[in-house]
């Protein structure tokens, strides 16, 4: 990979969007989408999407290591998010919101790097008791609620040990704006447009 990074901060705005599991990050994004125009990209959804995609020279190595649990190797999650954004970037899209990524400290600087600098982290804050009870809810339909705290303190715990240092980098950076989720979803979406307000003047 060459350390000629792919784009400008003049040429496209990037937000990484980090917070625990069930802070509300999908639901927020969701509203940016609709109302400012930005591409959702998830690295997750591209990972599965590449994974069962005809041809993929990646999609049996994706596929063993999420049987694994293991965390796809950074190279491939990088490649897949610099095609999805050269691709919309192409039909004039200028405005991603990439979701759920970097997840480690090695992945926030390889994609600056490779792709571009992100103007700014938006971090979902949100209490591990609040992020529980919301998936638990969510978990209500799937019936194996006992099951889920287990996996669910996992990827609490995951999310302390290899993101929360990602987030306290760019915050040394003065590049994380924190937004407090445990208010109402009108209430959040309120704090996400004033940070877009300050930093990217939308």
């Amino acid at each position: 990979m060459s350390l000629e990074s792919a784009f400008t901060q003049d040429q496209i705005s990037v937000i990484f969007v980090l917070g625990g599991p069930g802070a509300g990050k999908g639901t927020q994004c969701a509203k940016l989408v609709k109302d400012y125009g930005f591409v959702h990209l998830s690295a997750g959804d591209l990972l599965r999407a590449e994974q069962d995609r005809e041809g993929s020279e990646f999609g049996s190595l994706i596929k063993n290591y999420i049987k694994e649990g293991l965390i796809v190797p950074q190279e491939i999650t990088i490649q897949l998010l610099k095609n999805a954004i050269l691709e919309n970037y192409e039909k004039g899209s200028t405005k991603y919101l990439v979701d759920g990524f970097p997840r480690k400290m090695d992945q926030a600087i390889t994609f600056e790097q490779v792709i571009v600098k992100a103007k700014f982290v938006l971090f979902f804050d949100c209490s591990e008791t609040v992020m529980l009870e919301r998936l638990l809810e969510r978990g209500k339909s799937s019936g194996r609620i006992d099951d889920n705290i287990e996996s669910i303190k996992k990827r609490f715990k995951t999310f302390i040990d290899t993101s929360m240092p990602v987030i306290e980098y760019f915050n040394e950076q003065s590049r994380v704006v924190k937004i407090n989720c445990e208010t109402s979803v009108d209430e959040v979406y309120e704090q996400v447009q004033s940070a877009l307000k300050d930093r990217l003047d939308l």
